[in-house]
């Protein structure tokens, strides 16, 4: 009983002290380390870390939750089956930088391996997909598409599946290191960063989502 209790008080002790620290955070004001991010934020805190300040931002819709659930299903059992690397979703981040980035999907190539930390990518994915929404549109067009260029990510993709846009970006590093827009072929995008595949763009707009073992057959990866 006196070690269940004891263990209680250190229990609520270090809750107590995790949320007068977060009590004391303004976002984008209060400046701290990403090691102070990282043990200030937890599995369910909405917030990125850059430069030194912490942004917070919205919940993602069903829409939003349920594209990047799809495409990371996709990824994930073509990457395994090929052995390629991993394939990670949000809340895991990726630190860049003077930044840590929460994207919705990333790759880390086979030979990366040794990048994924406990709670974080030590550098850049070598695939990173943002699907956009209304808050975050500026974000993943602007100030995260020069942190991915400068970091090295060699593929990234913009997915924006709103009703009024259905727009998917997709841009791939060059020899100088800059990112150039890839134009998918008669509305089919290959990739270099998973070796030899590919999607038709007009999947992502399909109501409901096309059913993943369908779309694996139609790439191949099933007989």
């Amino acid at each position: 009983m006196f070690l269940s209790n004891a263990a209680s008080f250190v229990w609520y002790t270090q809750d107590m002290k995790a949320q007068e620290t977060a009590a004391q955070i303004k976002p984008g004001e209060t400046t701290m380390t990403y090691e102070e991010f990282l043990e200030w934020a937890n599995e369910d805190t909405l917030a990125e870390w850059v430069d030194g300040r912490v942004v917070m931002y919205s919940p993602a819709s069903y829409q939003h939750q349920h594209l990047a659930m799809w495409l990371q299903t996709v990824l994930h059992l073509y990457t395994e089956a090929h052995e390629l690397g991993e394939v990670l979703a949000a809340p895991m981040q990726v630190k860049l930088k003077s930044s840590g980035r929460e994207p919705d999907v990333m790759f880390v190539a086979r030979e990366h391996l040794d990048r994924i930390k406990a709670v974080y990518i030590d550098g850049p994915a070598d695939l990173v997909i943002e699907i956009v929404s209304s808050s975050t549109a500026n974000a993943d067009r602007g100030e995260k598409y020069y942190e991915y260029e400068e970091a090295g990510v060699h593929e990234y993709w913009v997915i924006d599946p709103r009703p009024n846009r259905q727009r998917a970006e997709f841009y791939r590093l060059d020899e100088r290191g800059l990112y150039q827009t890839i134009i998918p072929d008669a509305g089919v995008f290959r990739s270099k960063a998973l070796r030899d595949f590919w999607l038709r763009v007009d999947w992502l707009w399909q109501e409901p989502l096309p059913k993943v073992m369908a779309v694996l057959k139609e790439i191949g990866f099933l007989d």
